[in-house]
């Protein structure tokens, strides 16, 4: 199944932080595997309602969420990450961005090593929130991008899945745990949530290896977006790709295709939200997302 819109239970959350975090707890992974961890496997019943009280009084929510966003998508994910696992599962996480060094190099990092209070266990999470878009040549299969073409779907899941995941089965790794009492290897986890786009012009045929369920967005290039009306549109900033995105304000009407004028120059993908109003307030909320890219795109990224 494809998910192809946010729910409204999303877009009832007018905080982005509280609905960037309403949206890590029930979006699907775009890794289907044993290691893949799904948050609502192990969510409190009331969890939403707990969302709800923050939206309505920030202050009574972590103060995580009240802090400024990062710029850097990956931080603010992280961020998120971690108040997922202890204000709203309650468990603890023991290590963080953990460099893992021999000789003096850097063999890698442990993203989050917590204590699975549900399960007894501690756990090693890997986690990554990607954006792919589908591209296929010439009859070749189906490949998908990243915004920057030098990220590629199957590449990530290959190195979560067999070099990543398996980090703390490493010597070096073993004595970092040990230093803090924690006997190795760990049960790895993986969790990478996001969006699969597909081409807005054309169908793709058979796109093989994408999971059965994922969110799903749109894209094309800004040379075929020429007399399309993108009147209701709006760009999408970081961290705003994080979940959809709503607004109490009309769109600016010239905004959008500006925007997408400049693509071409500078060479630089760019998100957009597809806005249209919202029937339950005066506000406008988010139809569907669709990445515009250059048109050397995704030549210019490899």
């Amino acid at each position: 199944m494809d998910v192809r819109s946010p729910t409204n239970s999303l877009l009832e959350f007018r905080q982005p932080a509280v609905r960037h975090l309403a949206w890590l707890c029930s979006a699907p992974p775009l890794i289907h595997s044993r290691l893949s961890f799904q948050p609502s496997d192990y969510l409190p019943d009331h969890y939403l309602d707990l969302l709800r009280d923050w939206d309505r009084a920030p202050e009574t929510g972590p103060a995580l969420l009240r802090e400024p966003p990062q710029k850097r998508l990956g931080f603010y994910f992280e961020r998120l990450y971690e108040v997922l696992l202890t204000d709203l599962l309650g468990w603890d996480i023991l290590l963080k961005n953990t460099q893992i060094q021999s000789n003096g190099h850097t063999l890698g990092e442990l993203d989050f090593v917590v204590h699975n209070r549900t399960d007894d266990r501690i756990e090693h999470h890997e986690i990554a929130i990607k954006y792919y878009l589908g591209f296929a040549s010439n009859g070749a299969p189906v490949l998908w991008y990243g915004p920057n073409a030098r990220d590629r779907l199957d590449l990530k899941s290959d190195r979560l899945i067999n070099h990543q995941s398996r980090r703390t089965h490493q010597p070096e790794t073993l004595a970092i745990l040990a230093e803090h009492g924690i006997a190795g290897p760990l049960t790895a986890r993986i969790f990478m949530p996001g969006y699969l786009f597909y081409p807005l012009a054309e169908a793709l045929e058979s796109p093989s290896k994408t999971p059965d369920n994922h969110l799903r967005g749109w894209w094309d290039y800004a040379d075929n977006l020429t007399g399309t009306d993108t009147s209701s549109w709006v760009q999408l900033h970081k961290p705003h790709w994080v979940g959809p995105w709503r607004q109490d304000t009309l769109p600016a009407t010239q905004e959008a295709s500006q925007e997408i004028a400049r693509i071409n120059q500078d060479q630089i993908p760019r998100l957009f939200s597809e806005l249209v109003p919202d029937g339950q307030s005066d506000g406008w909320v988010e139809q569907r997302r669709i990445f515009v890219v250059p048109s050397s795109w995704p030549t210019q990224g490899r």
